[in-house]
C-alpha cells in the first residue's frame, strides 16, 4: 500500500541523539537553545519558544490570549471562534482553558474557516480566534485582519488570533513564512509532519512581551533565560506548565532541519503534478489555489462524488486515502456546542485526501492519477 503519511527522519538523527544521551544533559539545555536559534533564522522572527507538542503550544497560546494580565485565572466562560474541521487537539485546548468553542463554518473552496461566517460571529464574548491552515493552505490573513479592524471599531477590543500551523510548516502568505503576520502561530513537530522532532512544537510570538511570557510559562513560570537558568530562589509571579522541549527532541529537530526545504519542495512538486493532471478529471473537484499563498501540502484534499466508492476504489488499487480529520462537533465532549454548519456538511460528504508526500516515486504518483481517472 502507498501510505498516506510517513515519518521523515534524517540519517544523522541517531548519532545526534546519542551525543545528547551521553552528554549529561537531556532536559531543556544547550541543544534546545541551538535549535531555537536555527528556527529564528529559518522563520525570520526572533520571538520563538519551543514546546513539547503543538497541543501544548495551543494550550499556552490560549492562556496568553485570555489571561493578558497574567493573573493565572483567565476569563473563564468566554468564547473562542474555531473550526470543527481539524484534529481534536485544536479544540480540546479550548475546553482545557475553561472556554467555550463557537463553531465557524468551513469554506468548501479552501477547507479553512469561512471568513464571512467568522465576521458574523465575533461578539463581546469572543476571547480569541483559532484558525487552522488546513492541509498547509494559508487562511487569507489580510482579510482576517480587516475583519478584526471592523470588530475593534465596533466593540472596542481586538481578539487575539492563534494560527494552528500543524499542517503548514514551510507555507507562506504574501511571500512571508507563517509566523510573521502579527498573530501567535503554533507549529507541530509530531511524527508524521513535514518536519519532526519525534514530538514537539513551536510557538512564534508577535511581540517580545508575549515571547518572554511564553518562555516562562512553558516551564512552571520560571525564567530559564536568566543568568541562573531559573535555579535561583527568585519569586515566581505567575504559575506555568511543564510544556518545554528537551535536548533529545531538539537534537532530532536539528538533524532534520537541514532537509526540511527539500522535503517541502517534494510535497509541492507532487501537488503541482496532481493539480495539472486532475484539473479536468471526472467526479473530482480541487481546492483553491490563490497566487498570494504558497501551501506546503501536508495533505492533498479532493472533493469527490461518491466518496465511499472512491475510497474503496483507491484502497483496492493499493493507495491509502482518508478524510484525515473527522468533524469535531459530533464528538460527545463537544456536542453541547453544535450549530448549523452547511459548508462543513458539504465538505465531510465529499472530502478525501490522497498521498502527496516526499516518499512518492514518480511512478506511484502517476498510479494515483491513473487510478482516479479510471473512475470508480
Amino acid at each position: 500500500m502507498i501510505p498516506l503519511l510517513k515519518v521523515q527522519m534524517s540519517e544523522e538523527a541517531p548519532a545526534a541523539v546519542a551525543r545528547v544521551l551521553t552528554s549529561g544533559m537531556i532536559g531543556q539545555g544547550p541543544v534546545v537553545d541551538e535549535f531555537e536559534q536555527a528556527l529564528r533564522e529559518r522563520i525570520g522572527n526572533p520571538h520563538v519558544a519551543t514546546v513539547n507538542s503543538g497541543t501544548a503550544g495551543l494550550h499556552l497560546a490560549l492562556r496568553l490570549a485570555t489571561d493578558p494580565a497574567g493573573t493565572g485565572t483567565g476569563e473563564a466562560g468566554g468564547e473562542v471562534l474555531t473550526t470543527p474541521l481539524t484534529m481534536v487537539a485544536t479544540n480540546w485546548t479550548i475546553l482545557a482553558n475553561g472556554l467555550r468553542p463557537r463553531w465557524v463554518d468551513v469554506d468548501p473552496a479552501t477547507l479553512n474557516v469561512d471568513l464571512d461566517d467568522l465576521a458574523r460571529k465575533i461578539t463581546p464574548a469572543t476571547r480569541a480566534i483559532m484558525v487552522v491552515h488546513f492541509a498547509g493552505y494559508p487562511v487569507d490573513l489580510a482579510r482576517l485582519s480587516g475583519i478584526l479592524d471592523e470588530a475593534e471599531a465596533l466593540y472596542g477590543f481586538r481578539p487575539l488570533v492563534i494560527e494552528d500551523c500543524a499542517h503548514a510548516w514551510g507555507s507562506t502568505y504574501r511571500g512571508e513564512p507563517l509566523g510573521n503576520h502579527g498573530n501567535i502561530a503554533v507549529f507541530s513537530f509530531q511524527a508524521v509532519k513535514h518536519f519532526t522532532t519525534g514530538d514537539g512544537g513551536l510557538m512564534v510570538l508577535p511581540t517580545p512581551e508575549l515571547n518572554e511570557r511564553a518562555r516562562r510559562l512553558r516551564w512552571f513560570g520560571i525564567d530559564r533565560d536568566s543568568p541562573g537558568r531559573g535555579l535561583t530562589r527568585d519569586d515566581i509571579p505567575e504559575w506555568g506548565y511543564k510544556f518545554h522541549m528537551n535536548d533529545i527532541n531538539a537534537s532530532i529537530g536539528l538533524a532534520n532541519l537541514a532537509r526540511t526545504d527539500e522535503v517541502v519542495r517534494r510535497y509541492r512538486e507532487n501537488a503541482a503534478f496532481f493539480d495539472r493532471e486532475l484539473a479536468s478529471a471526472d467526479g473530482v473537484e480541487l481546492t483553491e489555489r490563490a497566487p498570494d499563498r504558497q501551501p506546503s501540502f501536508w495533505a492533498y484534499p479532493l472533493l469527490v462524488s461518491g466518496k465511499d466508492a472512491f475510497v474503496k476504489h483507491m484502497t483496492q488499487a493499493g493507495i491509502t486515502v482518508s478524510q484525515v480529520h473527522e468533524r469535531n462537533d459530533h464528538h460527545g465532549a463537544l456536542r453541547p456546542y453544535m450549530s448549523l454548519l452547511p459548508g462543513l456538511e458539504e465538505v465531510v460528504e465529499r472530502m478525501v485526501c490522497v498521498p502527496v508526500g516526499w516518499w512518492l516515486s514518480d511512478e506511484e504518483r502517476l498510479h494515483i492519477v491513473d487510478t482516479i481517472k479510471a473512475g470508480w
